[in-house]
């Protein structure tokens, strides 16, 4: 019985993998659109609910105005690639929290939050279009799900039943919590870090689809490195790659997220 199971397990496994499009990585996700989305948007309006709203109207509008601009360019990549109801499938919306933490997240679905705390780090509108596209692209290529299908993918059922309780329930929280890179153990670590390094190639690509200057999404994380004093824990303990890493990734691959840029706004249009 036990190695039916295993087998069953097995087959679903790979009956739900599928490829995050434009990086071409193998994803599992357990964890269907239908089934996440709502529990995210009631997650999203809990948040809203509890944490007051910056009343800097300038901040304000510039994260909304870009967040528009980044979401459209990711929605006109989702129609012209047979990613229809997964378009119609984003509720977006953007707002940003009177809060100094050095911080910004998008749950699935397309609900952003940045925290006043990280506009002086994306210090221009550039800036801020790198830290929206890395943010977006989190949701676009799901990483929320694959984190909830890694680490509760022995417990389905579980995982099923918590998604469909209320968001105060401990089991949903803590299913959240995992899937925003909440996790323990070296394995974890890593397999963030490659979603970390997917959503800043994902993101520049996306940004400078809408106009923006890719080059910034480097220097974010210059001054990023500059506001912690220049030091970070050894990157193999750590959830993100290093500043350093994040750096010269991003240089490195500008030249390819341009070409990427060019040919989806082509097809797009």
């Amino acid at each position: 019985m036990k190695k039916i199971a295993i087998l069953l397990l097995t087959v679903f496994l790979f009956s739900e993998c599928s490829k995050v499009p434009i990086t071409g990585r193998s994803r599992v996700n357990l964890v269907s659109d239908s089934q996440v989305l709502p529990a995210s948007f009631a997650q999203y309006k809990g948040f809203l609910a509890e944490n007051k709203l910056s009343t800097n109207r300038e901040m304000t509008n510039q994260v909304k105005s870009v967040g528009k601009n980044i979401s459209a360019a990711v929605d006109r990549f989702m129609r012209a690639n047979n990613m229809t109801s997964e378009a119609n499938s984003y509720k977006w919306e953007f707002n940003l929290v009177d809060d100094k933490t050095v911080n910004a997240w998008c749950m699935p679905g397309g609900k952003v939050v940045f925290y006043t705390g990280i506009m002086p780090i994306c210090a221009n509108e550039d800036g801020v279009a790198a830290v929206m596209g890395h943010e977006v692209a989190h949701a676009f290529a799901k990483h929320g799900q694959e984190r909830m299908t890694n680490s509760y993918g022995q417990q389905i059922g579980g995982l099923l039943v918590a998604l469909g309780t209320s968001g105060k329930d401990p089991k949903t929280q803590q299913i959240w919590n995992t899937a925003f890179g909440v996790g323990s153990g070296l394995g974890m670590l890593k397999f963030s870090r490659t979603h970390e390094q997917e959503a800043d190639r994902l993101g520049l690509v996306f940004m400078i689809m809408a106009g923006y200057d890719g080059k910034e999404a480097a220097e974010v994380w210059v001054r990023m490195s500059q506001n912690s004093g220049g030091s970070s824990q050894p990157e193999i303990l750590s959830t993100h790659p290093s500043n350093a890493s994040r750096i010269q990734d991003l240089r490195s691959y500008l030249p390819t997220a341009k070409k990427y840029a060019a040919k989806f706004n082509a097809v797009a249009n």
